[in-house]
């Protein structure tokens, strides 16, 4: 064990060092000069001051039309300001298609115009005839990159002028629909499981928990009415922003409602009591959801898994969402109150922005409010009050993951993460997870492991499922469901296996990684010979501490490079992997920095 842990480095990058965000306009992105037609007093308008709008604690800000003015068109991003779409000429045309590809492509398919409105954000509006023009122009634009418009506020200002927010959406090819992933979390008794069923199902609660009874998937769940798994739901959207649930046709199936819906929420009902923790935990780390929706019950508040939850994500930095349910019961004031003192205190230092109109909805989920801000919307699964604006929310909620980022990762190797096992019958062993990079296809030679002594097998990918649906391609940071030819030989399948690409070196499992590490808390102290639970992506295994660089223990708040080492089975891990690591009440989190592949080191 000395001679190997020679090999640790205590000068390895940490890997917690980001690079500096990039400044500066795109040769085909945001409008560079003013839109043609533009009324003389457009630019007289003084730039965006503080009080026009709500501001967070960083800077960044809400667009709200009621002040009279939004902040200066931002040059990245998928939002363009348009002042008049009135008869434009063939060049100008083609222009503007160009630029609306440009947006699209910065919203992974989706783009918000805001017509009416100067670049440095003046709200002029147009008349009625300009606007029904402007608007018609627009959809041609769509139409010529075959995507789909929808209105989704007008408001008039002055001079009966008007001004109007619309989403530009077009589905990528080669594939059915736009898609989120959001986690569900909250205490055992907040009303997750009845809330998805409310939304999915299209019927309201009767106040003894009927509309959660569709979303267990064990009897011992509907006995205790506890989720103590991983349950996937979802909720379509048409290209006009009408819900595609269950009740949206006679017999309406899951296929059904992926094949009529250009944008799917997929969410992920997780367990909320205690015990069930470290599933909770191991979905939110290897399914890497896009966001995390927090549900509160206004009857008994914050508790202690609400807190647990809420420094999870905080953890992964993941952006969330708040919902506060049994409004029907409780005034939720004092719910708020408390989440208002959470999100605000120091170790958190969030925005909360209570919803309570369907222009907020908009402004919250249409991709211009800031990572700091958390919108809390007050609902009742009975009454239905405040739902609408929860569907309003997600039909204009974004992935969010940056244009650049999403092609960077298509371009890397394929690696697809196994999280869930299935048997099925006459088609053999079916796995479940996520491709975390690369582009995966039908028939592809791929190599599945690490196996016990840490190598590889190679197998092909016969079928794919998304959303319960075929499809021939999945891209990186999409969810699937892969099967295999039945002549082929399988190890024995777990969680944490992964499916690699072709790469130039041989890959393999690895006993012993290291990784630069902050304890969030630990009553006590950390020492060498510690054992946790840690969470990589899909993995989830004890591991012990063999060694602290720098130091011979580790409390809360502290940071060090820390040597650890699997004790069942090697895993498949590389250089800049998020870790979580949890054993009763500590947390930690870190990035893995050096990896001991089973091969180089020849230890165990």
């Amino acid at each position: 064990m000395e001679s190997f842990l020679s090999l640790f480095d205590p000068n390895q990058d940490d890997g917690f060092e980001e690079e500096p965000e990039i400044n500066g306009n795109s040769s085909g992105g945001g409008s560079s000069s003013s839109d043609y037609e533009m009324d003389a007093n457009a630019n007289e308008c003084s730039p965006y001051s503080a009080n026009a709008a709500t501001t967070t604690a960083t800077g960044n800000l809400i667009f709200d039309f009621e002040q009279g003015i939004l902040p200066p068109e931002p040059q990245l991003g998928n939002v363009e300001y348009k002042l008049k779409l009135v008869s434009p000429s063939k060049q100008r045309f083609e222009h503007l298609v160009t630029q609306m590809k440009w947006r699209l492509r910065e919203g992974n398919g989706e783009a918000i115009y805001e017509i009416g409105v100067s670049d440095a954000g003046y709200l002029q509006g147009l008349s009625e005839k300009d606007m029904n023009a402007s608007l018609m122009t627009l959809k041609q634009m769509a139409h010529h990159l075959g995507a789909s418009t929808s209105v989704l506020r007008r408001k008039t200002i002055a001079s009966r002028r008007a001004v109007a927010e619309v989403l530009v959406r077009k589905i990528p090819d080669d594939q059915h629909n736009i898609e989120v992933r959001v986690a569900v979390l909250g205490g055992a008794d907040a009303g997750k499981s009845t809330l998805l069923g409310v939304l999915t199902q299209d019927e309201l609660d009767n106040g003894q928990g009927r509309a959660r009874l569709n979303m267990f998937r064990h009897m011992h769940e509907i006995q205790s009415g506890r989720t103590s798994c991983i349950s996937h739901e979802t909720l379509g959207f048409d290209a006009l922003g009408n819900v595609v649930n269950y009740k949206y046709n006679e017999m309406m199936t899951a296929e059904e409602i992926s094949d009529r819906s250009s944008k799917l929420v997929t969410f992920m009902d997780l367990a909320g009591h205690r015990r069930y923790m470290r599933t909770t935990v191991q979905a939110l780390s290897g399914y890497s959801p896009h966001y995390a929706m927090l549900v509160v019950s206004a009857g008994s508040g914050c508790n202690e898994t609400t807190e647990e939850h809420l420094a999870i994500v905080r953890a992964l930095d993941m952006p969330f969402f708040i919902l506060v349910t049994k409004t029907d019961i409780t005034s939720p004031d004092a719910t708020v109150q408390e989440l208002r003192t959470l999100l605000t205190n120091i170790g958190c230092r969030k925005v909360p922005f209570v919803v309570t109109n369907t222009d907020e909805a908009i402004s919250a989920g249409s991709n211009q409010v800031s990572d700091n801000i958390v919108p809390i919307f007050c609902v009742s699964n009975v009454t239905g009050t405040g739902l609408n604006l929860v569907t309003k929310f997600l039909y204009v909620l974004s992935p969010g993951i940056s244009n650049a980022e999403k092609d960077r990762l298509e371009q890397e190797s394929c690696e697809f993460q196994v999280d869930e096992i299935f048997r099925v019958t006459d088609v053999g062993p079916v796995v479940g997870g996520l491709l975390v990079q690369g582009v995966l296809t039908e028939n592809m030679p791929l190599k599945i492991g690490p196996l016990p002594n840490g190598s590889f097998l190679p197998v092909s990918v016969n079928t794919i499922h998304r959303n319960k649906a075929p499809c021939r391609v999945v891209r990186a940071g999409q969810s699937a469901s892969l099967s295999f030819s039945l002549d082929q030989e399988l190890p024995n399948l777990r969680s944490g296996m992964v499916l690699l690409g072709d790469s130039p070196d041989e890959p393999y499992g690895t006993f012993f990684f290291q990784a630069k590490v902050s304890v969030l808390f630990h009553a006590t102290a950390i020492y060498v010979g510690f054992q946790t639970t840690v969470h990589i992506g899909s993995i989830r295994q004890t591991a012990v501490i063999r060694g602290i660089m720098g130091g011979e223990k580790l409390g809360t708040n502290d940071c060090a490079s820390v040597m650890f080492e699997f004790v069942g089975h090697p895993e498949y891990v590389r250089p800049g992997m998020r870790i979580l690591f949890r054993e009763g009440t500590s947390k930690g989190i870190g990035v893995v920095t050096q990896v001991f592949p089973v091969n180089k080191t020849g230890t165990k």
